[in-house]
């Protein structure tokens, strides 16, 4: 993990979720409750009793993050201490545990406690059956977590001065007991279960046995904190976290100093809260004072967040709580307690933004006794006794979300780590930054990540080593990406009549992994090791190294991507392809008319034709158009440049669909420019009285197609549709809607189209190279499932408006339109993708056609399509020779040229399966599960996908916990350090309206996003089941970066900023109700919140700062988008307000999703289950 990620101590959860059968929410400040599943602190030594083995090489058990693949771990048990500890320690067992180590009696001496005196440092846990936390040793994310009780062995145990070494620290810790749980019970089930009985052997402390846990944010003390403490460091104000333990240190330990293998580096400063030391004195290295840390870019700003972390949740009461809410307590004197509207109280200042502190609460009566000791069961936890919680005492107990792996955190230390430096692809298995860092590529002869990510750059020698794993070996593949304009598009190389060089065997193309032998007259093959011939006119001599001497003059031997002009063999029919051309069909049927849809689109037609594809510095492009208007029947219009007006003929007979003219239909644009424009004139107004509400679709698509059969060239048609196709023809269909269908095992027919008309029509479609791309209109069910077919399968796209309404839906349906027929477009496509001896292609994902098991048919190819490519060995590989992939596209340019563009990609393979999960992209591993498991709705229940899918990443952390992580106890969860957004996107992914859908998404929007994120890619994925959340009211005026992001949680908000949210379909604006009025009147342009409008598509402009910057921002995430999104102004407890919050995915939806939190619990509990 990285070392600045900082943990933020959060309040006490507010509701549990439901969503999990007995998981009640812990107190989670980096503490850890025995029986719950815990979180993340790297493993940092042996429990006692247990044998140390050598950590595989590359993990640094006592190092926090820094360090690639070391593990991040939750919630450790295990009993030597280290910075970087997140998770709690426990009492090693008792009986057959070893005697202390010499030196682990504790030294007399000055008894050093960072925070508390004798006073106040607990040992056992105060009268509460709130979970006992135990501390954590090693911290990764939470180095500031709140500090939790240390519950010791009765005696007082006087802490000696630190140890100066990690073994002496093991010693140490050797002798005491922490956390005692019961010498027989096993291990905890770690982080999320709420309660666990007190401990054995407790006693409690003179004086008052509360704490005042570090709250978010670190300010002065409260003035009138009873506990006496020796303030090193203030404690924090603003919120009780009862019954925790020490987080990262017992009191009176430092962390062991960098002679001990940890760097400065390994303490990640925290968040909001400095990590107490354990002697007054310096900060440790990485530990600010005082003041929230600048680093941390996640978490929101001074504005607190919802009352979820402020004590008392709206929501309802936690199963095993019975009676009246906590109290909320009054603030302390010397501080105001902060309100944050309805949302409770105020968090501290977070990083990179100022504000005030919270109040910190007032604590009251000391604990009772300490209860009796119980045994403990982790898998029978029972809940927390409210009559054993004194009565200041009975908050919610939650995780804290500050304390779990952050997507924020991770992408801000990537961009911070890697968006500096080019990415040169000259080494075989790099990892490439994430989809989300801004960063340069040098082709050195693999191809650019914009091209092809993988989920794995490390893959498994072998097959049994790919299942124990159950990492998934796939790669998303975009072969026509767009590049920023500082890279080099992929060189043309014209090879004349003989063609592209192949090897003879598996007609794999010459790339950088071609061997030359026997001076440069043969070469054998990377994918095959066939030996081929040079062709003569191909010859070059090899250097002293082996390398041919054109080496750097030919891109196939220097260049992972690039392209080669293809011979007369390569085209259908052995000639050379005509122009592709597009035709535009129009439904002019009652509704589209009515909308004023009509008149909008033959008005941009007009001037879009101006912007159609052209080749490199071609003066006009090459493609021929022609217009279709359909209701029931067909218009075909004859725009002939010798015609002074447009003619139109109607084809009614739709059962037997033909071309009426070929001279005239398809037409350059220039040459017939003055009829075209009339036609567009003339159809608006040929339609204005139409009565006719019924229309035709399949006709439509097959009048296309025999025009371009016709016309002997690939093409697109682009189709405006608005109705159910419900007219008597061919490809009619019925409304077969069925909301009863939802969650029963007849689900996935509504994903399945309803007749196989549609399949066929597709098929001869795809022979012809004819694409569809498919624009609607609805206003009611349209059965998106089945229209969508023929697009799906021809490679084109869908763009869906429903209640479609001039006013607020041109501007976006328009920015679509000239998008899609303007960008860069391959006909009649094919793509085969060649594998090196031992892996082989397997499976596709995507918008395409397969009439084979080898090659990938496409009408069409845009460049925002992926095609995703899953992998299987057939045989072993070698870690010397590694694996190659080579993606090879046949296609015809929008200037009519056949070309083949190459991608090839090498990869690392391993022995031990340490080394693949150190090389895994979770960003493609989600783009690829997402995809499997959309595909898996069509033949099974949702519930069964949604159940293989947590199973599968359950599987998947399973063996990296048995295999790879060090030895630690059960209650602590473990996940690689480049999996650890697995659970937060996994969890994404089912809650997405596809696998749990709300009772307000419909049919057609589950089957259009179905189809829609089959054929993304991974930075769409990413955004579109993580969205960005930015506070708009954070941003810099004067500067072009933008705000820097904060976590997906309603608790981030705070009613007195205004945020944006992106998912790469829509971007919401978020007002809140106090946010000042000066604001809005720039931001909007009214004087009160209650002005602002709902109905806004666009944001108003003005001329002032905020107004310019919020704009440019809305720009620029436009401009990062395939589609333009739609723009929602949402304001706080607005009716609308439910539609945002759906969005906000680390917290439970209404359907019933579960929270980041609660999802982690549960696959934490599946993990053990597997493990045990």
């Amino acid at each position: 993990m990285s070392v600045n990620q900082q943990a933020h101590t959060g309040p006490p959860y507010g509701q549990p979720q439901p969503g999990y059968q007995g998981y009640q929410q812990p107190a989670y400040g980096g503490q850890s409750l025995p029986g719950a599943p815990q979180q993340y602190g790297a493993y940092n030594g042996p429990m006692p009793g247990y044998q140390q083995p050598v950590p595989a090489q590359g993990y640094y058990p006592s190092l926090g993050f820094p360090s690639k693949g070391s593990p991040v771990s939750l919630n450790s048990d295990t009993s030597s201490l280290a910075p970087n500890f997140i998770g709690s320690l426990r009492a090693p067992p008792t009986s057959g545990a070893p005697p202390p180590a010499s030196g682990a009696s504790h030294p007399s001496g000055p008894v050093a406690y960072s925070q508390f005196e004798h006073g106040d440092v607990q040992n056992g846990i105060p009268a509460s059956a709130a979970p006992v936390q135990r501390p954590p040793a090693s911290q990764p994310f939470l180095p500031g977590s709140a500090p939790t009780p240390v519950s010791q062995i009765s005696t007082f145990q006087q802490y000696g001065p630190p140890p100066a070494s990690v073994q002496q620290l093991r010693n140490h810790m050797a002798g005491m007991t922490i956390g005692s749980t019961a010498a027989s019970a096993p291990p905890p089930a770690g982080l999320g279960y709420a309660s666990v009985p007190p401990v054995s052997g407790s006693c409690s402390a003179t004086g008052s046995g509360l704490y005042t846990p570090y709250s978010a944010s670190q300010g002065p003390p409260p003035a009138s904190v009873s506990q006496g403490l020796p303030l090193a460091q203030p404690p924090f104000p603003a919120q009780t976290i009862p019954t925790q333990r020490l987080p990262a240190q017992v009191p009176g330990f430092t962390p062991p100093p960098p002679s001990a293998g940890v760097g400065p580096s390994s303490y990640p400063p925290t968040t909001g809260a400095p990590r107490p030391p354990a002697m007054p004195g310096p900060p440790l290295p990485g530990q600010t004072v005082a003041g929230p840390p600048s680093s941390q870019p996640n978490h929101v700003s001074s504005p607190p967040p919802p009352s979820t972390m402020a004590g008392l949740h709206p929501g309802p009461p936690m199963s095993g709580l019975h009676g009246p809410p906590p109290p909320t307590h009054p603030p302390q004197p010397g501080y105001p307690m902060q309100q944050n509207g309805s949302f409770g109280q105020m968090r501290g200042p977070q990083p990179n933004y100022g504000g005030a502190y919270p109040g910190a609460p007032n604590y009251g009566s000391p604990p009772g006794p300490p209860p009796p000791p119980k045994r403990l069961d982790p898998d029978s936890i029972p809940s927390p006794q409210l009559n054993e919680l004194p009565p200041q005492q009975k908050p919610r107990h939650r995780i804290d979300p500050d304390a779990i792996p952050s997507p924020i955190q991770v992408i801000e230390d990537d961009r911070n780590n890697r968006g500096s430096e080019p990415f040169v692809t000259g080494v075989r298995g790099q990892v490439p930054p994430l989809v989300t860092t801004n960063f340069l590529v040098k082709d050195q002869g693999n191809a650019s990540p914009r091209y092809i990510r993988c989920t794995s750059y490390n893959i498994p020698c072998t097959s049994d080593m790919a299942k124990q794993s159950q990492v998934p070996l796939a790669a998303v593949i975009k072969p026509l990406a767009t590049l920023p304009p500082d890279e080099t598009l992929p060189y043309l190389v014209d090879h004349g009549e003989s063609g592209p060089v192949r090897c003879n065997r598996c007609k794999a193309y010459m790339c950088p992994f071609m061997q030359f032998i026997e001076g440069g007259r043969r070469f054998q093959c990377c994918f095959c090791s066939c030996v081929t011939e040079v062709p003569p006119h191909y010859f070059q001599h090899l250097d002293h190294t082996g390398k041919r001497v054109d080496f750097y003059d030919r891109p196939e031997l220097s260049l992972g991507s690039y392209e080669f002009l293809a011979t007369v063999d390569y085209c259908k029919n052995n000639k050379f392809p005509i122009p592709p051309a597009f035709i535009f069909m129009i439904d002019v049927s009652y509704n589209a008319v009515k909308s004023g849809l009509v008149r909008l689109i033959c008005e941009e037609l007009k001037s879009l034709l101006d912007y159609l594809p052209r080749e490199g510095n071609m003066e006009e492009s090459a493609i021929r158009v022609g217009f279709v208007t359909y209701n029931k029947v067909l218009h075909f219009y004859n725009v002939k440049n010798s015609l002074a007006q447009p003619q139109m003929m109607v084809v009614s007979d739709v059962a037997d669909m033909f071309v009426p003219l070929l001279d005239g239909f398809l037409v350059n644009v220039n040459e017939s420019r003055t009829v075209i424009t009339s036609l567009l004139d003339q159809i608006p107004e040929m339609f204005a009285d139409t009565r006719e509400t019924e229309t035709v679709f399949a006709p439509v698509i097959q009048a296309g197609l025999e025009a371009l059969k016709a016309a002997e060239c690939a093409g697109k048609l682009f189709i405006f549709h608005t109705s159910l196709p419900i007219a008597e023809a061919p490809g009619k269909l019925k409304n077969r809607d069925d909301r009863k269908l939802v969650n029963t095992d007849k689900e996935k027919t509504l994903f399945q189209p309803q007749t196989s008309f549609y399949n066929n029509l597709a098929k001869d479609c795809v022979a012809q190279g004819c694409c569809v791309d498919l624009f609607l209109f609805p206003n009611q069910y349209l059965d998106v499932a089945t229209l969508g077919v023929v697009p799906y399968q021809t490679g084109g796209s869908i763009y869906k408006y429903a209640y479609f309404q001039l006013e607020t839906d041109q501007y976006r349906f328009l920015n679509d339109l000239r998008r899609d027929v303007q960008k860069e477009v391959g006909f009649d496509a094919v793509m085969r993708v060649r594998t090196s001896t031992g892996i082989r292609a397997t499976d596709f994902f995507g918008a395409f056609y397969m009439s084979n098991t080898t090659d990938v048919e496409m009408a069409g190819l845009d460049c925002d399509k992926t095609i995703t490519v899953e992998f299987k060995h057939d045989d072993k590989l070698s870690e010397d020779s590694g694996a190659l992939l080579q993606c090879a596209l046949l296609y015809t340019s929008c200037a009519g040229q056949r070309r083949l563009r190459i991608h090839n990609l090498s990869l690392n393979c391993c022995t031990q399966l340490a080394d693949l999960y150190r090389n895994c992209e979770t960003d493609t591993l989600i783009n690829y599960l997402a995809k499997y498991a959309y595909r898996g709705v069509l033949s099974s229940p949702v519930k069964t996908v949604r159940d293989a899918l947590i199973n599968q990443c359950a599987q998947i952390l399973a063996c990296y916990r048995k295999n790879c992580a060090s030895p630690s106890s059960a209650g602590q969860l473990i996940l690689p350090e480049c999996m650890k957004l697995l659970p937060v996107y996994l969890n994404c992914v089912l809650k997405s309206d596809v696998l749990q859908p709300g009772p307000e998404v419909t049919t057609d929007d589950r089957a259009y996003i179905r189809q829609l994120v089959t054929s993304m890619d991974v930075a769409e994925t990413n955004v579109f089941f993580y969205p960005r959340l930015l506070p708009l009211t954070k941003a810099d005026v004067d500067s072009d970066a933008l705000p820097a992001a904060i976590r997906n949680s309603e608790e981030r908000l705070s009613k007195g900023d205004i945020y944006l949210l992106e998912n790469g379909l829509n971007i919401f604006v978020w007002v809140g109700v106090s946010v000042q009025q000066s604001l809005i009147q720039n931001l909007f342009g009214v004087s009160s919140f209650s002005q602002i409008s709902n109905a806004l598509s666009t944001l108003p402009v003005l001329e002032n700062p905020f107004s310019k910057k919020v704009r440019s921002i809305v720009d620029v995430l436009q401009g990062q988008r395939s589609r333009y999104m739609k723009l929602i102004v949402v304001k706080q407890e607005d009716k609308l307000e439910m539609l945002f919050k759906h969005f906000l995915v680390e917290d439970k939806s209404l359907t019933g999703g579960a929270s980041y939190v609660d999802f982690l619990c549960h696959m934490h509990k599946e993990i053990r289950q597997l493990l045990s």
